[in-house]
């Protein structure tokens, strides 16, 4: 997964808004490319990529059109976030990633099921979101089956932080909403706990009730090798809601 833990700047004069970079979420290896998605870097990233270096979005110029636009963070091998902009073509896509073999993957699935409604970073998602991302412009955030870092002392890694979920807040539409989704059941706990405590969204279901999975989120590989193996999945779906609280 791409993102970084982050925090508000709590100190003495410290800025609203300042985000201090802290401890990384993810552990970044590369892994070996295949020839498909070697050729698909070569080929397509300059027609679909994004760099951080480009500034803020305008995502009209981006997409050539004026649709919702959806962000899915730490995308894997991207057969499940195409599979989505297939199946929905009247909504625009940006998936994040910092695996390239991930990325590769995408790009050669979009060419070979002629989708055209994703644009993709290989970045760190914290610095996509704080450079790139306007506020208020998200219609949703999607983050499926990010490392759940088990063991105690790794849990200071987890990305689900109130102050993660505070930077997803200022990026939704006051009508936007937030998915996600964990096989591991203390971690899909500990961002309940996070999510019913944030003053800016709310529960589709209720408070502390998990989502049956939307039929919009598809069942991957892993999934249902999980399900054979009796291994549970748990979603949460949470609505922006208008709050007088400080988002940092």
């Amino acid at each position: 997964m791409s993102p970084e833990h982050i925090e508000c700047d709590s100190r003495k004069g410290g800025n609203p808004g300042v985000f201090l970079r802290t401890i990384r979420s993810f552990v970044k290896r590369e892994g070996r490319l295949t020839v498909g998605q070697d050729r698909a870097l070569e080929k397509d990233w300059s027609i679909y990529g994004l760099a951080l270096d480009q500034g803020r979005l305008d995502f009209n110029k981006t997409f050539g059109r004026n649709a919702p636009v959806i962000v899915e963070i730490g995308f894997g091998m991207g057969q499940s976030l195409v599979q989505m902009a297939q199946d929905h073509p009247e909504q625009d896509y940006i998936g994040i990633e910092v695996h390239r073999p991930g990325v590769g993957s995408l790009l050669l699935a979009m060419r070979e099921q002629n989708v055209d409604n994703i644009r993709v970073y290989q970045e760190d998602a914290i610095e996509v979101l704080k450079q790139s991302i306007p506020d208020q412009s998200l219609e949703g955030v999607q983050l499926f089956f990010p490392d759940p870092w088990p063991k105690k002392k790794h849990h200071k890694r987890r990305i689900v932080q109130p102050e993660f979920v505070a930077l997803i807040a200022r990026k939704l539409t006051p009508t936007g909403w937030f998915h996600l989704a964990t096989d591991w059941q203390p971690y899909a706990d500990a961002m309940m706990e996070v999510l019913d405590e944030a003053p800016y969204f709310e529960n589709r279901y209720g408070r502390g009730q998990f989502s049956p999975r939307p039929e919009s989120r598809p069942v991957t590989k892993f999934e249902r090798r999980g399900e054979k193996l009796g291994h549970g999945v748990w979603d949460l779906l949470f609505d922006r809601i208008d709050s007088s609280a400080n988002t940092c």
